[in-house]
């Protein structure tokens, strides 16, 4: 089960396996429509908030044929209830695509089915995020990587690398124009005290020993509540993240890098920083339903993702990172710029991955996210 992708990783592997946002000139894969699935259709069950990807859809579709049906859900929890009511095994859905940390959640509940790595070009994958096996079998395929990290107004919040901290989240002076997710702001304030010498223990160890994790976000949540006044917005998914800048008056906030590069790309002020304490980082995953009624053409599409144009499409779809090898010579200058603005520096070998989060530490987060939000 994959705990984090760290293993492996250096600045060299990501430069070469992943790129940032940015115009891509769309060229379909160059791969044998004999060689996939010829029609059909593929039901997905992703991530909400994303124009561009009816694009890439279409590419896919004037490929191969194959039609992609897709339904968009703004949260994790969102998905997992979705499967926990019939979706992973009734046949609704096909595909769906969660982060690695969530990865236990379907696992442990028997909702997917692992992959055959010959059907879907496994082989083209980076090995380093090829982690998500169960008895020697794939039972996720890596799609992308991206981070959270600091996302700020030039203009009215500048920062720049080395000295730029999580601490600047909370800091007075951009009271009532901060924007946080609940429970990764917690996350975001924990590491932060812990940088700073005021956690009982460390953070990381909350995530695998529940008398811990109490000791340690009890002390966090008391901090985040301290500074409950400063919040603007608190958002939950892209587009009450994009908003908060567009339309909201934020300047400052805790946001996936796919926000920063969407408000950037419209020509707003806003960059998008590695902390000194590091990134937050993320992988995402297709996974493969155990009910799926159209298996071969979820390995087509899984297949085509894999090539280096497919990987490009998805990934600048959402302004993210890819990890198809080659992916990164597909994309353009202006993406190459995002990813080195947003890691200059020693900033790659700072990242932090999510590590994995059991049931029981989601239900515990759960609860003190809602009480800092409601604080």
């Amino acid at each position: 089960m994959a705990k984090s992708h760290t293993t492996g990783l250096t600045r060299r592997s990501l430069m070469k396996g992943a790129a940032a946002t940015g115009a891509l000139a769309l060229a379909a894969p160059a791969i044998v429509r004999s060689s996939l699935a010829s029609s059909g259709e593929l039901n997905f069950l992703g991530w909400a908030g994303y124009d561009t990807f009816q694009s890439v859809f279409d590419t896919f579709e004037g490929a191969t044929g194959i039609k992609v049906n897709f339904t968009g859900l703004g949260s994790q929890d969102e998905f997992l209830a979705q499967a926990q009511t019939g979706g992973a095994t009734n046949g609704d859905f096909d595909i769906s695509e969660p982060t690695s940390d969530r990865l236990s959640n379907w696992i442990d509940n028997d909702f997917i089915q692992p992959w055959d790595p010959a059907k879907i070009g496994a082989d083209n994958i980076e090995p380093s995020f090829l982690t998500a096996m169960k008895d020697g079998k794939l039972m996720a395929s890596p799609t992308i990587w991206g981070t959270e990290a600091l996302t700020f107004n030039r203009d009215e919040a500048p920062l720049e690398y080395g000295t730029a901290s999580l601490g600047d989240l909370f800091d007075d002076k951009y009271a009532g124009r901060l924007t946080l997710r609940g429970h990764s702001g917690l996350a975001a304030a924990g590491r932060y005290l812990e940088a700073q010498g005021q956690l009982p223990h460390p953070f990381v160890e909350g995530y695998s020993d529940e008398t811990k994790m109490v000791a340690i976000w009890d002390k966090v949540l008391e901090f985040a509540v301290s500074k409950r006044p400063n919040i603007a917005q608190f958002w939950s998914n892209e587009n009450e993240a994009q908003g908060a800048f567009r339309t909201n008056g934020c300047v400052i906030g805790f946001n996936w890098d796919t926000s920063a590069a969407a408000l950037a790309k419209e020509g707003l002020p806003i960059g998008y920083l590695a902390p000194k304490e590091g990134a937050i980082a993320w992988a995402q995953n297709f996974v493969l339903m155990k009910g799926a009624k159209n298996v071969e053409q979820a390995n087509a599409w899984v297949n085509w993702i894999n090539s280096p144009e497919g990987a490009a499409l998805w990934a600048t779809a959402y302004g993210a990172n890819p990890v198809a090898k080659g992916a990164v010579d597909k994309l353009s200058p202006e993406a190459k710029a995002f990813f080195e603005a947003a890691y200059p520096g020693d900033a790659l070998s700072k990242l932090w991955w999510w590590p994995e989060q059991p049931a029981w530490f989601i239900a515990k987060r759960t609860e003190y996210a809602t009480k800092f939000v409601s604080a």
